[in-house]
């Protein structure tokens, strides 16, 4: 195909050059109508192609015309069977992966470690979650991939369920054998769905890990604006196979879709898309050997380390993406959510996320090795902050046992409440949910049972002043629970 072609963008360029009376919204009218400070700073050209869904534009909903045309073009950089745009950001398109495959009552295998949107979807569809514990790294007190017997443990007690759900790579970069999981559970005839939120430059080096279009699986939420140069909140959703109707998933992704679609996004995804095809190998090139060059001299620095190659060898690890470049601060003294906040008060460098022991920063190719220097700059300044600390205190990061799921998360999320004191709160159903920072998977989830372990392990957190977050109420003093009933004998 011909990948210098934009064809949503080309359409949209046409338009502007007409310059029609518009009679539509967006009620801005190319800027006239707007805040003249914001319509300086975002520029005309900008606002003359925030349009609707007019009929030489097509529609995301029901695309006939540029649109098809685009993802069109996108299935075939991303080597999919089909490319479907979403302007609701990777959590939209999870959503729809799971909305397509699972019915109310339906099992769904995934790890312990998902994001909000699968739990989302799975409340929203009903349907009931098999968790699989991802590998714990302790030393670096991170998360992995899912091991494939674990995957394999979950299908033979669950070969009833719908899908399993792979997160391919990690925030962190790590990736399990993901097309052995995929031949695995495709043996069972049931499709792999991939949370590739992370991933869009996989598809375009060798040297990368593998794409979930080449491992084989079915399905997978790939975050362009992360990584790939599109803008914040469009994504793709990439289909491969037969295991999974197209018209389903065209059909859900419309439900959760706003009908007011942003055309900016959608032709960011278009340019996305070319410039990736043409070029994506020379720019994943040249991120790689800018991150490789920041991780050989992060490695340099006293009392701080950068995972690489060598954490490699077990399921759970059997590749990375090296463009992830996570920081341990661990023998600094201090935590990530500390140097985070010193980099940005000292450097103005924001990085992606922090937790306990480490801070996340991610090279595109939107970076310079000027961005890079200065980051090593700062790291080295940062190296000495704490020079005087004999002793470095260390926080144990435990995960506790899987909790018991006595009602579907659907049935708990709406069932009727009541609010305890969360210290009083053991052998209850929660409700809502409850995150722990560090390792900020989901403690508790609503429908699982509260357990005294589960009650000491929160409070202590919130104790030491760790991030705790989900329940309604922010101080966790007090905790939603489903309504008990009398027994009928």
């Amino acid at each position: 195909m011909d990948h210098t072609r934009t064809p949503l963008f080309n359409a949209l360029l046409k338009h502007a050059e007409r310059n029609p009376i518009q009679f539509h919204i967006p009620g801005h009218k190319k800027g006239v109508g707007m805040d003249p400070e914001f319509r300086s700073f975002i520029g005309d050209n900008a606002l003359s192609i925030d349009l609707i869904n007019i009929a030489p534009l097509d529609d995301l909903h029901q695309p006939m015309g540029v649109i098809e045309e685009a993802q069109k073009l996108a299935a075939d950089a991303y080597g999919a069977d089909h490319t479907f745009f979403s302007v609701q950001g990777t959590s939209g398109a999870i959503m729809t992966m799971i909305m397509t495959v699972c019915s109310e009552g339906d099992k769904i295998i995934v790890p312990r470690n998902v994001h909000k949107s699968v739990l989302a979807a799975i409340i929203f569809v009903g349907a009931k979650p098999v968790f699989i514990q991802p590998a714990r790294d302790k030393n670096l007190g991170i998360d992995h991939g899912i091991p494939t017997r674990s995957v394999r443990r979950a299908l033979e007690k669950h070969p009833d369920a719908k899908a399993v759900l792979v997160i391919n790579p990690t925030y962190y970069g790590v990736c399990t054998n993901l097309k052995e999981i995929v031949d695995l559970v495709h043996s069972y005839n049931m499709p792999v769905l991939v949370d590739e939120a992370h991933g869009v430059l996989i598809h375009f080096h060798d040297k990368l890990p593998m794409s979930a279009m080449e491992a084989g699986a079915d399905m997978a939420a790939t975050s362009v604006h992360k990584l790939g140069g599109s803008m914040t909140q469009s994504s793709v959703l990439n289909v491969k196979g037969n295991r999974v109707n197209p018209k389903r998933i065209q059909t859900i992704i419309s439900m959760l879709t706003t009908t007011s679609t942003s055309y900016i996004l959608l032709a960011s995804l278009d340019t996305a898309r070319r410039h990736l095809a043409l070029n994506g190998y020379e720019m994943a090139e040249r991120t790689i050997a800018l991150a490789q060059y920041a991780r050989k001299q992060i490695n340099e620095i006293e009392n701080l380390y950068c995972f690489g190659e060598e954490i490699l060898g077990e399921e759970a690890t059997f590749t990375y993406d090296p463009t992830k470049i996570c920081v341990h601060v661990r023998k600094l003294g201090v935590t990530g959510f500390e140097v985070e906040n010193w980099l940005r008060e000292h450097y103005n460098i924001e990085v992606e996320m922090s937790d306990m022991y480490n801070i996340l920063c991610l090279i595109t190719p939107g970076d310079t090795p000027e961005n890079i220097e200065t980051l090593l700059e700062a790291l080295r300044k940062l190296s000495h902050m704490n020079d005087d600390v004999v002793e470095v205190k260390e926080v144990v990061i435990k995960v506790p046992a899987i909790p018991q799921l006595t009602l579907t998360p659907r049935d708990a999320f709406y069932g009727e409440t009541e609010i305890l004191p969360f210290k009083d709160s053991a052998d209850r159903i929660i409700a809502e949910f409850i995150y722990v920072y560090p390792p900020g998977i989901p403690i508790l989830l609503p429908g699982e049972v509260i357990t005294q372990e589960l009650i000491d392990y929160i409070v202590e957190h919130v104790e030491v002043g760790l991030p705790v977050k989900g329940p309604e109420d922010r101080s966790v003093q007090n905790v939603k629970v489903i309504v008990e009933t009398q027994a009928i004998f």
